[in-house]
């Protein structure tokens, strides 16, 4: 089958996020019109229970999409379906344990891939073994496409864009706080999390690796500006709220360092960024950032210790493919605030970015769907152009106006510029 016949195929389609996605692309993209698409995974008994669902909810044609069987063990099928598309979108995690063979599956074959990791110590792994060829092949690898790290990274470069037409230069500095958001926890991301874990605990020296902020920025990146670290609950003057550490954190500000390395320093060689989570105002506000940062780090013990760990896994915690209800995502959603600093305490410039669904998995969906059809769709056409070329992206280096034009569009995810709202309240200059 010559390459080509599908724009995208959805590897791991069985999957808890990989179920939500296809419904997405359906509803959003129908089957077989202006976009091609295909289901992919190991099991051909649960794509079948996928497209069956997708022809209930969304009508008989919508059970009308491809299955194709392919298995992560086994290198001939994942180089089939590259023959085939334009796009792999990966939803088979955690990634560390399963994700390999089909990035390196991609990069042989020179085509497009994203998916929804948020592991930075597997993206490292990745980095080391597979950039260089897929610069060779002009395979585009984007990985972090999910909640962690579309609304971080594309919502700094936002801020930036608008720091650029207003101050005529970046901010030096940015903060993220999220300042609401409603949703469930996947089993999928808790695996992710443990076998992170697991990989600290077998391997003292990733701790090092983890610690350091510029950990996944190109060698010759040259950035020394020394990072916050928000550890405990603290005041933040910006929103006059108290806030935590936010659990995504350790991915997110990976991510966009590397995009500021990608954009030539865009952001500035002593550029800095944090994120975290705001927990109200007040002496409520307080007592509930003290303990909600005991609980993460109680978890975050408890997850250390072998015989804690397996109680978790077995009696505690969601198992992989369970997750929020439809109805647990419907009513999720997310605010996040950032506020730019140009040398001050005071923040100069702020901005808004927002979404109406379950943020990790809901939303997450709509956010991969949509990089993926921009893949294959809007920046298909690998010319002269630096957009074009092979390698491993960051969402906010590889992705400009006609990706936050889908999300604005077609994913009701919203980019505010704030500060004047915030000027009148004094929560910025």
């Amino acid at each position: 089958m010559p390459r080509g016949k599908y724009d995208v195929i959805i590897f791991g389609a069985s999957s808890f996020v990989g179920g939500i996605l296809t419904r997405y692309i359906a509803s959003q993209y129908g089957y077989n019109d202006d976009l091609k698409w295909a289901i992919a995974g190991r099991s051909e008994r649960k794509l079948q229970q996928v497209r069956g669902t997708l022809a209930k909810a969304l009508g008989r044609h919508a059970g009308d999409v491809d299955i194709l069987i392919a298995d992560a063990s086994d290198p001939g099928s994942l180089a089939g379906l590259c023959e085939q598309t334009r796009v792999i979108v990966s939803t088979v995690g955690p990634y560390a344990l399963y994700g390999e063979p089909m990035v390196k599956a991609c990069v042989e074959a020179g085509i497009d891939y994203c998916d929804l990791t948020g592991e930075p110590q597997w993206i490292k792994r990745m980095l080391d073994k597979y950039e260089a060829r897929a610069v060779e092949t002009g395979a585009r690898i984007v990985h972090c496409c999910g909640f962690d790290s579309i609304p971080s990274d594309m919502g700094v470069k936002f801020l930036q864009t608008l720091a650029q037409e207003k101050l005529g230069h970046p901010v030096n500095r940015v903060e993220m706080r999220v300042k609401a958001a409603k949703g469930g926890m996947s089993g999928g991301t808790i695996a992710s999390m443990l076998q992170l874990t697991k990989e600290v605990m077998a391997n003292p020296s990733l701790k090092k690796e983890l610690a350091n902020p510029y950990s996944i920025c190109p060698p010759d990146h040259g950035f020394r500006a020394q990072q916050p670290d928000i550890r405990g609950a603290f005041y933040d003057r910006a929103s006059q709220a108290w806030g935590m550490p936010f659990i995504m954190a350790a991915i997110n500000t990976r991510v966009v360092h590397r995009t500021n390395a990608l954009l030539d320093k865009s952001y500035g060689d002593r550029f800095e960024y944090n994120e975290a989570m705001l927990t109200g105002k007040g002496s409520k506000g307080r007592r509930m950032a003290k303990l909600m940062t005991f609980g993460l780090g109680a978890f975050i013990v408890a997850a250390a210790l072998k015989p804690t760990r397996w109680l978790l896994e077995k009696y505690v915690l969601p198992k992989p493919g369970q997750g929020p209800s439809e109805k647990e995502q419907e009513a999720g959603y997310f605010d996040i605030r950032f506020y730019g600093y140009d040398g001050g305490r005071t923040p100069v410039i702020s901005t808004r970015v927002t979404g109406d669904k379950d943020p990790g998995y809901g939303f997450t969906a709509k956010m991969l769907g949509e990089a993926a059809v921009c893949l294959a769709k809007d920046y298909h056409n690998r010319g002269k152009k630096r957009w074009g070329k092979g390698g491993f992206w960051t969402p906010g280096a590889l992705f400009g106006e006609v990706f936050m034009d889908r999300l604005q569009n077609n994913a009701s995810m919203t980019f505010e510029d704030m500060t004047a709202r915030d000027n009148d309240k004094g929560e910025a200059a």
